[in-house]
């Protein structure tokens, strides 16, 4: 047996943190990670602590997690908390009274919620542009703007945003700039590279990425950012628990495989909708006739495993949720399961129904989230839900 060390820091994740100095290994050597179930921690002596006090401030199981996803987003730190919604909460209390924040057109439902509701009723304005066009941004900066928001892609249109002109509009008016990137995850896609000065994740989806559980990050270079991002967690209370962290990263584990299966899936599914004469439109930034298509190349590594169809009439799009059997009608996306959702009813329920069909959300439109499952099934299943 040869004797000469092996670098294993490029095979895994484990060891890429723990290379990197991110981490603790576990003292005893398990493989996997510990969940220390503990609100409260012991201190060794007056002035003296083991780096642990109170899971509110910071827990061992959720310090792991963090530095994997930070390692993950090339980030130098990531805050973990319950949900991706509490996670978006803490990233708006770095903005004060009068300040204003432009925000994509096209975003999930619940975000937009929480700009129209809280943020507006907490002095924060939030100004829609349509961000397909960094000139749109430019013509809504004001003096008292200091943040840029989007998606892309972007929930449920499955817009291409180009991200790295985004960034240099950002920059150029001295603005913040954040990106969700839920819907392709960091295995696809990583907008600090791209110029982001935080990269946001519902974790609950491909993250986690077995519809069991909940949370959110924010991952930033910016150690200001990250010093500010730790206070509001601490003070304000919406960590991520000890157990849903390892439930965490028990799913990162497979993120990788997850995807690859998932992407695989959603791009024959998505061609084979085209050719569908019930289905007038297949949103996917992996079809090379999706306007974003060459931008999505550019900036990512892949096209994920999200679909946005249009059916030919409402019936057909109510029929499907009332008749799927190998697939689930449900809110969320990112599982090994596929799950279609109704976006009026569902993800933007809220939005006034104005708006929704300006951008395209009509009763016609049916959100797929691809999942892992054979094929041949899905194809089945899909011929079947649109006769």
């Amino acid at each position: 047996m040869s004797t000469e060390k092996r670098d294993y820091t490029k095979y895994s994740i484990e060891s890429q943190c723990q290379a990197s100095g991110l981490v603790r290994p576990d003292p005893y050597g398990s493989i996997s990670y510990p969940i220390y179930q503990a609100a409260t921690f012991e201190h060794v002596g007056l002035g003296e602590s083991t780096g642990f006090d109170y899971s509110r401030v910071q827990n061992p199981t959720r310090e792991e997690l963090e530095a994997k996803v930070a390692l993950l987003e090339k980030g130098t730190d990531a805050v973990a908390f319950s949900s991706g919604m509490a996670a978006i909460t803490a990233l708006l209390e770095l903005f004060r009274c009068g300040d204003e924040v432009i925000a994509d057109v096209d975003l999930y439902g619940g975000t937009d919620r929480l700009f129209r509701e809280i943020c507006e009723r907490h002095g924060v304005h939030v100004v829609q542009a349509d961000c397909t066009n960094p000139a749109a941004v430019a013509n809504a900066v004001t003096g008292r703007t200091k943040a840029l928001y989007v998606e892309s892609p972007t929930n449920p249109m499955m817009r291409i945003l180009d991200l790295k002109a985004l960034a240099a509009e950002a920059k150029k008016n001295g603005l913040l700039f954040f990106v969700d990137n839920t819907f392709l995850s960091p295995y696809l896609q990583n907008p600090l590279e791209l110029g982001a000065d935080v990269s946001i994740h519902s974790g609950t989806k491909y993250l986690s990425g077995h519809n069991d559980t909940l949370g959110g990050f924010l991952i930033t270079r910016d150690r200001k950012i990250a010093y500010q991002l730790r206070e509001i967690a601490k003070t304000t209370g919406g960590n991520l628990a000890p157990f849903d962290s390892w439930l965490i990263l028990r799913g990162l584990k497979t993120l990788a495989v997850r995807m690859d299966r998932a992407q695989e899936n959603a791009t024959a599914l998505a061609e084979h909708l085209t050719h569908d004469p019930h289905v007038t439109k297949v949103l996917y930034p992996g079809l090379k006739d999706h306007p974003g298509y060459e931008i999505n190349r550019k900036q990512a590594s892949g096209a994920g495993a999200m679909i946005t169809i249009e059916t030919d009439t409402v019936e057909r799009a109510v029929d499907m949720l009332n008749r799927v059997q190998l697939v689930h009608f449900a809110e969320s996306l990112g599982g090994t399961e596929t799950l279609i959702t109704y976006p009026v009813t569902q993800t933007h329920e809220y939005l006034p129904r104005e708006e929704r069909e300006r951008l395209g959300i009509t009763e016609k439109i049916i959100r797929i989230s691809v999942g892992i499952e054979n094929i041949n099934d899905l194809y089945e299943e899909f011929d079947r839900l649109l006769r």
